[in-house]
């Protein structure tokens, strides 16, 4: 290996880590916030990279459909636990406030869907339709046993997951897509080719932690969710609702994984299935950070990034392997220098 393909190997997987980096951080806000090892995160990403693809088409994108069954079941619990309670006057309002907002979603994909928009506009129409499935899965599906141990969670999230890889072949079917690259720009530098997409990912990277760290430090929700994340019970003690914590860091999380579809498609085909390794590698990157470091999550991610881009050149047939086998180190590591303990009690 030369010094030309060693910046090749770095760069590329300086690139893959990027976007690893933010799904570890989707994973780590998650798990901090609800104790959910979000298994079904990699999903996000696949279904990002699809539904633009499906726009690009002029069709309508299958996730659609998800998003109104969510609602409707959203729905469907709130009135019934409303009725329960007695509180029947409170319906119309409620439900308003659970179907407003994803309805004016779909019908605006509905309609945009044939119109076949600029590239921009079909993203915005992404990352909206995606980002809405984030807080009506954890309504629909986790918030009813928030306080359930985190092996029961992280059960369901495998349901999840399956769930949802199912219903991406039936939204997408077997065939892989590519989506076009935001700029085609290439600039050589030196023996090195520096592509424009590559720039784009750093820069729409780079935009998206500056926005995290202005809403999590200067925005009353966002400080709302730190506090949730530090100390759950003291937060709900303090008037903090858990639930729209809970709901919050689903929409993040689900934002975070269609803004790295939307990044990767143009880099790589994807699959309806595509989202299970890219979201195992992820949770590879945040598990180095111990699921609770934001910084060393993102290290943890450019490291597997670089390592992925190696093993690529001097094992292709083995490199997910070489991953994945990085992770036990760091686990038997991790085992003998942090004891043991009880999972909390709330």
């Amino acid at each position: 290996m030369d010094s030309s393909i060693a910046a090749i190997l770095t760069l590329d997987g300086l690139t893959n880590g990027i976007v690893y980096g933010l799904i570890a951080i989707a994973l780590v806000l998650v798990f901090t916030v609800t104790r959910i090892l979000f298994i079904p995160q990699g999903e996000f990403v696949a279904y990002g990279a699809l539904t633009l693809a499906m726009l690009q088409q002029g069709q309508r994108p299958g996730p659609l459909w998800l998003l109104l069954v969510l609602a409707l079941c959203a729905a469907g619990m709130q009135a019934a636990s409303l009725l329960r309670a007695g509180q029947a006057a409170l319906l119309p309002r409620a439900l308003l406030g659970t179907l407003g907002v994803p309805l004016v979603i779909a019908a605006l994909v509905w309609w945009a869907a044939p119109q076949q928009f600029a590239l921009p506009v079909q993203v915005l129409l992404t990352l909206l339709l995606i980002t809405a499935l984030g807080p009506l899965m954890y309504q629909v599906v986790y918030e009813s046993m928030a306080d359930a141990s985190v092996l029961q969670l992280l059960i369901v999230s495998v349901g999840i997951h399956l769930a949802m890889t199912g219903l991406g072949l039936v939204f997408f079917g077997a065939e892989g897509f590519r989506t076009p690259a935001f700029w085609d720009e290439r600039w050589n530098l030196a023996s090195l080719t520096l592509s424009a997409q590559t720039v784009v990912v750093v820069a729409a990277a780079a935009a998206l932690l500056v926005a995290l760290w202005f809403f999590s430090g200067r925005t009353l929700y966002g400080k709302a969710l730190r506090a949730t994340a530090v100390n759950r019970l003291g937060a709900r003690l303090m008037g903090i609702s858990t639930t729209l914590a809970g709901k919050l860091s689903f929409a993040v999380a689900a934002f975070i994984g269609a803004l790295s579809g939307v990044l990767i498609g143009p880099m790589s085909t994807i699959f309806y299935d595509s989202g299970f390794l890219i979201g195992l590698k992820g949770f590879v990157a945040a598990t180095i950070g111990a699921l609770a470091s934001f910084p060393a999550a993102a290290g943890g991610a450019l490291l597997v990034g670089l390592l992925e881009s190696f093993s690529s050149f001097w094992a292709s047939d083995f490199k997910e392997v070489i991953v994945f086998l990085a992770l036990l180190p760091i686990l038997l590591w991790r085992s003998l220098v942090i004891p043991a303990h009880d999972e909390d009690e709330e």
